[in-house]
């Protein structure tokens, strides 16, 4: 009897296809479970999430390029073949169709399972500020002007060691693979003091394709269906460090975009080089300081009066550089996917979730 029901589903579907129909029946409920239990979505995140993405990441730090690039410039071709392959299977018989359908459905839920598996649940999980314990709330200008200050105050001590370009942006000491391998250095750091974080440490890959992808206004992203944390190189020096490591917390199993922005800014500030240090405290000024300007505008330019000239060069030569990219269709196009995922993983305010890492600031300064 089983084994007569057995061969009939086999039939028109291929016994791969039918385990990966049972991963996605056991990823959707995991994804159920963890949108009702933080505990559950913690412990998962920790423990199992964690081994998906390491595995993944492992697999593809193989590669000396990025494997989800390359998939994405050769999917016009995939998605070709696949019609082919439709069109064939259908000719040669009503079976083979069927099936040929059902491994390609079977193949669509398992990008659905990776991503539950390896990801999705860590957007239920419980907050950074209280894994870090520390008081997130809204914050007054008078906060904002006293976090600014303390992160110039560290840009201050880091300058006269910076190298830069005479009135332009400054110029990185290292290749990115050596910035790979520092950064994953201060990793370990953080690993060994939150245990929230797992031990791990991977390659960051650098789009080819960097100049063309900054109309998108992407400056990084991690692949969950790869494990690989990608970096635009396109973007001036002192923003690839936190970048990449924004990218690769992601690949440590922090979802949310502020939270992040945030644990890179933790993990560059901690680093023994000097200018991944640099780089942590100036995006994350960059960040306050925005935020600063919009709560009160005569203290953030009492602030920047104080600036040391090259660091100021140095965010004016920014604002030059992207001014190219600035209007493009690419970036809106880009935005409206980026702020409609968020808010689908419950990050309600979609896109506006990065620069909320003020917050996160401001309760780590001065609270």
């Amino acid at each position: 009897m089983i084994k007569t029901i057995y061969n009939k589903i086999t039939k028109y579907c291929p016994l791969p296809a039918l385990i990966i129909f049972c991963v996605f029946l056991i990823s959707a409920s995991v994804h159920v479970i963890s949108n009702i239990s933080v505990a559950f979505s913690d412990f998962f995140n920790r423990y199992i999430s964690s081994f998906v993405r390491a595995v993944l990441a492992k697999f593809t730090n193989i590669l000396p390029f990025s494997l989800a690039e390359t998939i994405i410039m050769f999917l016009p071709v995939l998605f070709i073949l696949m019609i082919a392959g439709s069109i064939a299977a259908s000719r040669k018989s009503k079976e083979s169709g069927v099936r040929y359908t059902t491994t390609l459905l079977a193949a669509a839920t398992l990008f659905y399972s990776i991503f539950v598996l390896g990801f999705a649940v860590s957007y239920q999980g419980s907050t950074l500020e209280s894994k870090l314990g520390i008081d997130r709330r809204n914050v007054s200008a008078d906060e904002l002007y006293k976090t600014s200050e303390i992160l110039l105050g560290e840009i201050d001590k880091l300058v006269s060691d910076i190298d830069y370009k005479y009135g332009s942006l400054s110029v990185k000491p290292f290749t990115l693979n050596e910035m790979n391998g520092l950064l994953n250095d201060s990793y370990k750091q953080i690993a060994n003091k939150y245990d929230f974080i797992p031990q791990l440490r991977t390659n960051t890959k650098f789009i080819l394709l960097s100049e063309p992808m900054t109309y998108t206004h992407i400056s990084g992203v991690y692949t969950y269906y790869t494990g690989e944390a990608n970096i635009n190189i396109n973007f001036p020096d002192y923003t690839l460090p936190y970048t990449a490591a924004h990218e690769m917390s992601h690949q440590r199993g922090i979802a949310r975009e502020d939270e992040a922005n945030f644990m890179a800014f933790l993990v560059c500030i901690a680093s023994e080089n000097k200018y991944i240090r640099y780089s942590g405290y100036l995006n994350m000024f960059e960040y306050v300081s925005r935020a600063l300007y919009s709560a009160d505008r005569d203290a953030y330019y009492r602030l920047m009066d104080r600036m040391d000239f090259r660091v100021r060069y140095e965010m004016i030569s920014y604002d030059r550089f992207f001014d190219k990219y600035r209007k493009s269709v690419a970036s809106e196009v880009s935005a409206a996917v980026n702020d409609t995922f968020l808010k689908s993983q419950g990050q309600t305010e979609g896109t506006k979730s990065y620069g909320m890492v003020v917050d996160l600031a401001v309760a780590y300064y001065i609270r």
